[in-house]
């Protein structure tokens, strides 16, 4: 493999055979409720509210974990990802994570059994505060998404989507730090792959303009899912082998989306989790016509919202 394809389309065959039985395999949906033929996938329905159980589940089965187990820094999401998988496989975890991460998700990792440890500041002090814990123990760190177990593990859910028959030409999927635009961007070499972000979380955005060691503030509704510094190097070089094209939105047109969701196919999804549709709801993206457009639903674990 080379440097701008860490993950290959076997590296994601093998994990999926590796995470069957410790994940669902989640619905997906054909509706013109937005006003035009969309196809979704549900992985917000995933085990602990999003995709990132697959890339923890592929993490733990393929690494030699220490006997001080596990340590994992996240918005929230990949926490509570980590605490499931590490509970499943019968690892101790310590979980890090900022004060904004929020209640749904400190609330997931505690049901999980892990150790949490909520930290004052934003993810990169709860990053940091990992970091010390992994230098003092020993414990193994799962990166949230620049690994290649991880883009492996997020690969996943396309091939499964494939599988169940997807046959658009264009694929809309939000940005975080990379894990899950990068897994698709591993399966899918043909299909052409828009990725979001807010204009407060856009860290792909700025690394494709600026180069790869740009760091952004983050802020925002989507901060405790999109919420990188930096993005990941695996997702950045596989976006600039292909010319990944990004979009940029405020915050008002995901929390519309989000709103939209619900009250056309009571979905309920956390602001990040709306950010592809939003793409297509606030005319970001206009397909030609004729192309066929599938939106993924990334996560579930909300603040709770007036709807």
């Amino acid at each position: 493999m080379t440097q701008n394809n860490p993950v290959s389309r076997s590296d994601i065959n093998a994990a999926a055979a590796r995470i069957s039985g410790h994940v669902h395999v989640t619905p997906v949906m054909r509706s013109n409720a937005f006003g035009l033929p969309l196809q979704f996938k549900f992985e917000h329905t995933q085990i602990t509210g999003s995709f990132k159980a697959r890339g923890a589940f592929n993490s733990l089965l393929t690494a030699d974990v220490p006997p001080a187990g596990i340590v994992a820094a996240s918005g929230g999401n990949h926490g509570a990802a980590v605490a499931c998988a590490a509970k499943t496989l019968g690892y101790d975890a310590n979980i890090f994570v900022p004060e904004f991460a929020g209640p749904a998700k400190i609330d997931v990792i505690r049901q999980a059994g892990a150790t949490l440890h909520v930290v004052a500041g934003a993810y990169a002090d709860a990053a940091a505060a990992a970091k010390a814990h992994q230098v003092t123990t020993g414990a193994l760190d799962i990166h949230p998404y620049n690994a290649p177990a991880t883009l492996a593990g997020q690969g996943t859910c396309f091939q499964e989507w494939d599988a169940q028959g997807l046959d658009a030409d264009t694929i809309i999927i939000a940005i975080g730090g990379g894990g899950l635009i990068g897994g698709a961007m591993a399966w899918f070499k043909d299909r052409k792959i828009i990725g979001v972000e807010s204009e407060t979380t856009n860290a792909m955005h700025a690394a494709l303009q600026n180069g790869p060691e740009t760091d952004v503030e983050v802020s925002g509704i989507c901060a405790n899912a999109l919420g990188a510094k930096r993005i990941g190097r695996l997702a950045y070089d596989l976006a600039k082998d292909r010319d990944l094209q990004t979009l940029l939105l405020p915050d008002a047109a995901i929390a519309n989306a989000q709103k939209m969701l619900w009250q056309n196919l009571r979905q309920l999804v956390e602001p990040a989790g709306a950010a592809a549709l939003a793409a297509i709801t606030s005319g970001a993206y206009v397909p030609a016509k004729g192309e066929k457009v599938a939106i993924l639903l990334c996560g579930a674990n909300p603040t709770p919202i007036p709807i």
